[in-house]
Order: structure tokens, then sequence, then C-alpha cells
């Protein structure tokens, strides 16, 4: 006992040791942008009631029967009791008592994320490791480096043998959760509002817990948060959502500017790109992304904000081991209804759509694209318009200048509807009043060249508008300020494109550098052989793992045994390795035989023989390719 109680002075003299240094590096990173903030914006952004606040630094304390996390960043508050047996939470005043055979583990945290119920534990997942990456709106903005997940299923000891197969089944999809790329919280800005939407609100919301202030379609642990919900576990309530987060500095003159790019990932849709496409019924679509750019400069604070999202109606595009698996458009009835939904939730949340697609007019995509155009004819009024340019076609490969076409038809949309800027004093003096929404396939490399474009001129009018920029002005015309933006828009594209597709965006040497270089041209043939591996091979069980974290098939994990379709038939054996085993052996076999021909004709029997055998089974493979391949098993395709 007195060696627990040494240890835990001394972990009470590093963590006092440890938040003075946090602190003041936080301090760094942010001073700068606290100074440049408009004062209404900045005091809008801070949260008055202190009851409210967040922990943002706790001691998790590992007991054989439970878990205690201690708030021990100076803000008070009850201790956390969660149970390994079942999972039940509830508050302490004080830490239960040790003994030699109830010696703790002890770790630092930095959040509680929320918990995950199976079929009979609950896991918990928390914040073991984070990185201050910039300040939103004068706070600090922390990406989560590490999480660790703690089950408390020790009730499965007592379950049947079913229940528990099921049970390490399922948990074994919790692996692929642990390494979730790109969340971001924190503890005191709500990240999944624009700085348009916050102004808007006002003071008011301030008085709320920032889990309630928080849009649930970007809340990523949305679900994982329910159960501390119902346990009135406001303190531990933090707020995380997946995308991006890049800032920069740069002089333009005597001036510095602060530009930031926040992405938002929508969770309603949520998932990776050759499994998640199109819309649901609802008219959520896959790879929904809201971008929000903010110039902050002399006191002035600026905001636009653009969308990404999959083609709104119902279409498939099934792995089957080809390189690329053909488009199947789902009950295309539906589709004008479906797209209808959806852009009236633009509209309803934006203002007045401008919906640009630039997919491909002839071969596969341009079924995509000819339904998606009579859809949108049928929708289309004076505040939703569709816009199609074939980017392909008119920029092909190299030359993307030539997206100057497309701004000109786009340019009247952008005059007209504006951006957000506050002046000095945080005061309104221009409002966004519509959205661009950009998609191609899949909604990564060609949109993000498109968006970083509609980026860089939007930030032309901005600075214009204070009277940084002349009236002809542009960024290229400042070498810095024009290499920091090209990189953080392709640091941008690669986060989005790494969450839904696995790998980098392709096209980023466009983004990065202003042209296409050899070495983007090999890097974007890499990543495409990358993107077809692992869409075939890994993506269907990180596919799971991204429906169980979201909630989206609570169906299959349920109390009553309800388990997960198994495998049957051919699938149930299917295994390609094998397959490419026996398809190697007989062209092995055909040639040993071959080579024996000249001693015996009987060997050419043998020769076509197991040449006829090999091709058999690669046909078989190539006319099946679906069941060899690893598919989700928690989600069913349209059809």
């Amino acid at each position: 006992m007195k060696f627990l109680g040494f240890q835990r002075d001394l972990w009470n003299l590093w963590n006092l040791e440890s938040g003075i240094w946090n602190l003041s590096y936080v301090i760094r990173k942010t001073r700068i942008a606290e100074a440049r903030i408009p004062v209404g914006l900045s005091r809008m952004t801070n949260k008055g009631d202190s009851e409210h606040k967040l922990h943002a630094r706790m001691r998790l304390w590992e007991f054989p029967d439970e878990y205690i996390v201690e708030p021990t960043d100076g803000t008070g508050g009850s201790f956390l009791s969660v149970s390994r047996v079942d999972g039940s939470m509830k508050l302490i005043d004080e830490l239960p008592h040790c003994s030699a055979v109830r010696v703790p583990k002890i770790q630092t945290i930095y959040g509680v994320m929320g918990v995950l119920k199976l079929l009979a534990g609950l896991y918990l997942f928390v914040i073991t490791e984070r990185e201050c990456v910039g300040s939103y709106l004068g706070n600090p903005i922390f990406k989560v480096s590490s999480i660790k997940i703690l089950p408390c299923d020790h009730s499965l000891k007592s379950s049947p043998a079913e229940q528990k197969r099921v049970e390490t089944e399922y948990s074994s999809l919790l692996n692929a959760a642990e390494s979730t790329p790109g969340l971001f919280f924190s503890y005191d800005a709500n990240l999944t509002l624009s700085m348009q939407r916050l102004h808007d609100l006002g003071d008011e919301s301030k008085t709320i817990p920032l889990w309630r202030q928080a849009d649930p379609r970007y809340l990523w642990n949305n679900y994982m948060m329910e159960v501390l919900i119902d346990n009135k576990l406001d303190p531990y309530l933090l707020p995380v959502v997946q995308g991006s987060f890049h800032h920069f500095q740069a002089a333009i003159g005597k001036d510095i500017v602060d530009v930031t790019v926040i992405a938002r990932r929508c969770t309603r849709r949520t998932g990776t790109r050759m499994w998640r496409r199109g819309a649901d019924p609802d008219g959520y679509v896959a790879n929904f992304v809201e971008t929000e750019q903010i110039m902050q400069l002399n006191g002035y604070a600026a905001s636009f904000v653009q969308v990404r999202g999959s083609m709104p109606f119902f279409w498939e595009q099934i792995v089957n081991l080809k390189y690329k698996p053909k488009f199947e458009i789902v009950k295309p009835e539906e589709a004008p209804r479906v797209a209808e939904r959806h852009f009236l939730d633009l509209r309803k949340r934006y203002g007045a759509v401008l919906a640009v697609d630039l997919v491909n007019k002839d071969g596969g995509e341009g079924h995509l694209c000819e339904m998606y155009g009579n859809a949108m004819q049928q929708i289309m009024n004076e505040d939703i318009r569709y816009l199609h340019f074939d980017f392909h076609r008119i920029c092909g490969h190299i030359h993307f200048e030539r997206l100057s076409i497309l701004y000109d038809q786009m340019s009247d949309f952008l005059n007209k509807n504006r951006y957000l800027l506050l002046n000095e004093k945080g005061e309104k003096i221009e409002e966004q009043t519509g959205i661009v929404r950009t998609n191609c396939i899949d909604c990564l490399d060609r949109t993000n060249v498109t968006q970083s474009m509609i980026g860089r001129k939007m930030l032309e009018f901005q600075l214009r508008r204070i009277g940084i920029f002349g009236a002809e002005e542009t960024i290229s015309a400042h070498p810095n300020f024009d290499e920091n933006f090209k990189i953080l828009w392709a640091n941008h594209g690669d986060d989005v494109s790494i969450q839904y597709s696995g790998t980098p965006a392709l096209k980023g040497d466009f983004v990065r550098f202003g042209q296409r270089t050899i070495e983007g041209i090999f890097k974007d043939g890499w990543n495409a052989l990358a993107r077809y591996y692992l869409n075939n091979f890994r993506d269907g069980t990180k596919q799971d793992a991204i429906d169980m974290v979201h909630g989206h098939f609570i169906a299959f994990v349920s109390r009553d045994l309800t388990t997960q379709p198994p495998k049957g038939g051919l699938e149930a054996v299917a295994s390609l390795p094998i397959a490419l085993f026996l398809i190697l052996a007989g062209f092995l076999f055909s040639l040993m035989s071959l080579r024996q021909v000249r001693y015996d004709w009987r060997h050419l029997f043998f020769s076509l023989m197991w040449a006829s055998l090999s091709i058999a089974i690669a046909a078989f493979v190539r006319a099946n390719g679906r069941i060899f391949c690893n598919r989700p098993r928690l989600h069913k395709p349209r059809r």
C-alpha cells in the first residue's frame, strides 16, 4: 500500500510537469492564430459554463474487475468506474481499495471516445496518444495518434459456446477500428460545424455540453457515445470527427495570412471505396465530405465551404478480381426520388446548390452520367443546378490548366453565392448562400483537383475584398504562399483518399506542384495497383469494422444470438491462394510432361490434360471472381 501511494505521488508529479509542458506547447501553437481571430467570434467559441468542461487529461487505472478513469487536468469532478464484467458505469468519488492481489496497471489517456456493445461484452475506446495540429478559432485541435480498446467481457466466461465463438469473431473486427485514420477532436471547439453555422448559432448554444452542439452526421463516435449519454457522463463525452486538418501561415508583404482546410466526413453512408457507392434510400451518399477553407488576416476571418459525394442514386461496383468491375445501376426508376431527397437536404443546409459532375460521358462511366443527368433534369430549379464537365476528355491526364473552362461555367454561381466574411468586430459582412457539390466516380482524384482550383479562386476573392490583393493579383504572384497553398490541398486530398480507398490521391502531383511529373505518374500507377489489392482482398473486413463502429448493422449484433450470414456453397471453400497454386502446379506439370514427349508420346496427353485443368480452374476463378474476394459479411449488396 505504501508503494502504491508513492507510485501515485510520482504520477501526480509527472502529470503536473507534463501538463505544464503541454500547456506551453499549445500556447505556442495557437498564440498567433488567436491574435487574428475576430473578437466577437473568439468570444463565441469560448465555453462559459465550467460544469460542461471536458476532461483533457486522465489517468486510467486497470483493476482486475473494473477500469477507473481519474481526471488529472485540474478540472476536478468524479471518477468514472467501468465494470469489466458487464460494462456497467457509475461515477465514484475516490479510488477503490488496492491490495497485493488487486494491483492496477496505470497509464495516461486523453479522452473517452465511447463504447461498443457486442453479444455479451462491452468494449471501451480511449485515446492514449494525441498530437496538437493547430487551432480552430483559437482553440487547440488534436489528432488521435493512438487508440486503445478495453474489453469488458468477463461475462463471456459463463456464456454458451456459440455465443463465445460469435463474440470472438466480432471482437476481432475491432483491430481494424484501432487503426482508423484521420480522427480529430477539441475539448473546447465544435469541429462538426462550419464557421458560418457557429456564427449563426451565437452564444446560446454554448450553455449546453459540446456533444449536444455537434452535428450527428459528422460525429464519428456518435453511436459509441450512446451508453455514456444514457449514463449522463457529460465531462467524458468527447466529440470526434474523421477527416483532415491542415493549415499554414505565409507572408504577403507585411501581412501574415493564416489558411486552414478542414474536412468533415459524413458517417451516414461511410465505408470503403468499392463497398460504399451511390446513395441509400434516404439520399445519404457515399464518401460525402464537407470541406471548409478558412482564412484569417488582420482581424478578418473568411470561410468557404464546398462538398463532395457519390452520385445520388442506387449503383454498385462489386469487386470480382477485375481491375475495373462493371458499374451496375440498381432500381433506376428510383433515381429521381433518391436524388431529390439528397438535394433537398443540401438545399436546406447550405442554400443554392451547383452539382458539378466530372465523370466521363462515354464508356462505363457514361451510363452513370446519363442516369445522373436524367435524374437532375426532373429536380432542377433556380436553386438547384447541374453542370457536367467531362474531365478526362477536356483535361486528359496532364492538361489540368483547362479547368479554367469549368471555372468560367460556374463563376456566376460563385459570384452570386459568395463566402462568409467577418470583420475585426466579428460582424458578418459577407455570407455564403450556396454550395458547390463536386463528384467523379470515387470523389477523390478529379474531385480534389477541381476543389483545390475553386478554393484558390475563392481565397483570391477574399483577399481582394479586404484590400490585400489588387484587382488582378493572384496567389501565383507570391511563390511562398502559392507553394504552401498547393501542399495544403494536396495533403487534404491524400487524407480523404486514404480514408476511402486506402491510398493517397492520384493526380496529387498537379495539386502539389501545379503540373504533372514523371514521378507523380509512377506513384499514381503504384497507388492504383495498391487500390486494386485493397479493394479485392482487404476492404471487406475493413467495411465490417466501419459498420460495427457506426452501428449500421446492429441487427446482426444482438443479444438474441442473431449472427452474421454464414458462408455457404462455393464461398465456404473458395480460396484464391489455393486456386493460384493449382493453376501454377498444372502448368508446371504440363511443361514437365511436354519435355518427356520425345521419349514417350503418351506424355503429350498428360501435358494437354494438365494444361486444360489449369485453364479450367483459371476460367472458373475469372467467372466467379466475387466469391474469391474479401467481402463484407455485415453488408449485403443491393442484389
